[in-house]
């Protein structure tokens, strides 16, 4: 079943369950789905809601980050719920040890040998990893392993 069609499902059982928090998320998660696929004019495949998904995240993740800056103690924990929510539809997320690997194995493939030739490995290790990391992580390893 698409990833899509499990959140719409899962919005129904929120709501016959009565999980207002969750069924806000969910409808949030389906809103952004379809502008997505209005977007591409086309259906979504898994890959593409991973990606919107993920989207989803950081932006949850940002405002985590700014609502604990400003003392906002009551959106922090609404925002980890839908953090929380979210995760729960993407892939495992891989380890640092899993994401060196793949890292490693681009540099040698690209040739990369300065932290000015992230792209070249950014280039690479992005579409093998598919969501289970994010380009934060990936640029932050790089550049450790390419100054080491």
């Amino acid at each position: 079943m698409s990833l899509y069609k499990t959140i719409e499902e899962n919005i129904i059982k929120a709501l016959k369950a009565g999980e207002k928090e969750k069924l806000i998320v969910l409808r949030g998660l389906k809103s952004d789905l379809k502008y997505k696929q209005i977007e591409i004019g086309k259906e979504l495949t898994d890959d593409d809601c991973i990606a919107v998904l993920n989207s989803a995240l950081k932006k949850r993740n940002d405002s985590i980050e700014q609502f604990k800056a400003g003392g906002r103690d009551d959106l922090v924990k609404s925002e980890e719920f839908g953090a929380a929510v979210i995760k729960e539809y993407l892939p495992e997320p891989l380890s640092d040890d899993e994401l060196t690997a793949f890292i490693k194995d681009a540099i040698a493939e690209s040739g990369a040998d300065s932290p000015q030739k992230i792209g070249l490995i950014m280039k690479i290790v992005i579409p093998q990893v598919k969501g289970r990391a994010d380009g934060k992580r990936i640029k932050d390893i790089s550049i450790k392993l390419l100054t080491a």
